[in-house]
């Protein structure tokens, strides 16, 4: 059986990521924390080492590719309804170009975020405990795992996404009910498939942006 680091490596080059060895480690020390804090607070469904791997870490490190080519510049991102802070945490640790807020409604999670970021030192990571419909600022990118139908996260979110800013939806199979049901002022102008390593399931990123009509 392969080590954690060749195969977070292995499957990082499959994904056309290329990591540094502190990037490699920060990535490990995360899904040990995440393990850790997981035996108190319920922090994701993913209790094994494996499954870290594979659904957290692997999972959230297919969007950093596709993240570079939409968005290569340096800026602000907000990461809605962040859980244990996927992908918000990957992008931080892959992209230190960018600030990383991962916004979450249960205060224990985003308490866990601002651990991550104090142990991992990663100074453009925080965590913000909030309602994103309560919300304010303006972020070049905003994403979501899994938080919402597509319809609600738009809506939820739109106040918050910079007038030539760019969502980033992570979705499993394309969500074509969800994308008939948008509002009028959002414009999908890709849904991107993603292949995850060790992953039998179907990804995909719907990208978005503002409908200038």
């Amino acid at each position: 059986m392969s080590a954690p680091i060749d195969t977070l490596r292995e499957g990082a080059a499959a994904l056309g990521v290329a990591l540094s060895g502190r990037q490699a480690e920060q990535l490990l020390a995360y899904g040990t924390l995440m393990l850790k804090w997981n035996k108190v607070y319920n922090l994701t469904a993913v209790r094994d080492p494996a499954g870290v791997m594979t659904h957290h870490l692997l999972d959230s490190l297919a969007v950093i590719a596709p993240l570079q080519r939409q968005y290569p510049e340096k800026g602000k991102l907000l990461d809605v309804g962040s859980g244990a802070g996927l992908p918000g945490v990957i992008i931080a640790i892959m992209r230190p170009d960018i600030d990383v807020s991962c916004l979450d409604a249960v205060a224990k999670k985003a308490a866990f975020v601002q651990q991550v970021a104090a142990e991992l030192e990663l100074p453009n990571l925080r965590g913000l405990h909030a309602r994103v419909e309560l919300l304010e600022g303006s972020y070049n990118v905003v994403s979501s795992r899994a938080f919402a139908s597509l319809p609600d996260f738009f809506n939820g979110s739109k106040q918050l996404l910079a007038p030539d800013g760019v969502w980033l939806a992570m979705k499993g199979k394309n969500p074509s009910d969800e994308l008939a049901g948008l509002p009028p002022e959002v414009a999908v102008f890709h849904v991107e498939q993603l292949v995850v390593p060790g992953l039998d399931a179907e990804r995909c990123i719907v990208w978005a942006r503002k409908d200038p009509v």
